[in-house]
């Protein structure tokens, strides 16, 4: 078997352990609980250290769970579980973090996602504000680059742009006969991610041709049981008593 060749990068450190470079990798796990509930937080942050977990994460996603980090990080210390606390910010991690310093004094990383920091907004002033924190208290940052990190409207706005010119047109129908040839015909859909309402058609309901000559069953074909009508389709076969 090759070995495996590591992407260089630079060494960050978070608490006491290094990752990134050259350092080895590491587990990071999250904790299920209410952040604000201190007692909870600390014994499952225990449990995972114990069960080797190297990092752990929790969410700080209001004043409660940010004024409830720095006795979780206390009453592990008192335990003697050294084991680094990273919070997880969303939309008001800028206020949270000006607001209670002894949190962000407290945490080890910040874990910040640039899309939900900003959101609605034409600069990234809150997403600025977070990082002088982090700054300030010298804390690495997690900046978040996969799907869930990205602004909603610059999404729409960049993927919704390439429809204009002849390759993002051949992405698009593409992308439809794709969704058309993989999913259930009743639940069947025309979606693509470079539509936008110039380029999007809802697809239409083809009804049958509707046969104007019908056919007229004499009153003894209609008692005949073997009578047939091979010409027609059975949809459209229509039997009227007498001459109709």
């Amino acid at each position: 078997m090759p070995p495996i060749r590591r992407r260089k990068s630079v060494t960050c450190t978070i608490g006491a352990i290094r990752v990134g470079s050259d350092a080895p990798v590491v587990v990071q796990s999250m904790t299920n609980t209410d952040t604000a509930d201190v007692a909870s937080t600390v014994e499952q942050v225990a449990s995972l250290a114990r069960a080797g977990s190297e990092l752990v994460r929790v969410t700080v996603n209001n004043e409660d769970a940010a004024a409830a980090v720095p006795h979780i990080v206390e009453q592990l210390d008192k335990r003697g579980i050294h084991v680094p606390i990273i919070g997880d910010f969303h939309y008001n991690g800028h206020i949270l973090l000006k607001k209670y310093p002894a949190c962000a004094r407290a945490l080890a990383k910040y874990r910040i996602n640039p899309g939900n920091v900003s959101v609605g907004r034409k600069d990234d002033s809150n997403f600025g504000t977070m990082v002088k924190v982090a700054v300030e208290n010298q804390k690495p940052v997690r900046i978040g680059v996969n799907w869930g990190s990205l602004d909603q409207s610059l999404l729409t706005r960049m993927m919704s742009g390439p429809h204009r010119s002849r390759h993002g047109r051949q992405r698009n129908r593409r992308f439809k006969r794709r969704a058309r040839n993989s999913s259930p015909r009743r639940h069947r859909r025309y979606y693509s991610c470079f539509a936008d309402s110039r380029t999007w058609r809802r697809p239409r309901r083809r009804s049958p041709r509707r046969s104007t000559n019908f056919a007229v069953a004499r009153n003894s074909q209609l008692h005949s049981t073997s009578h047939r009508l091979p010409w027609l389709r059975t949809n459209y076969q229509h039997l009227l008593p007498g001459n109709g």
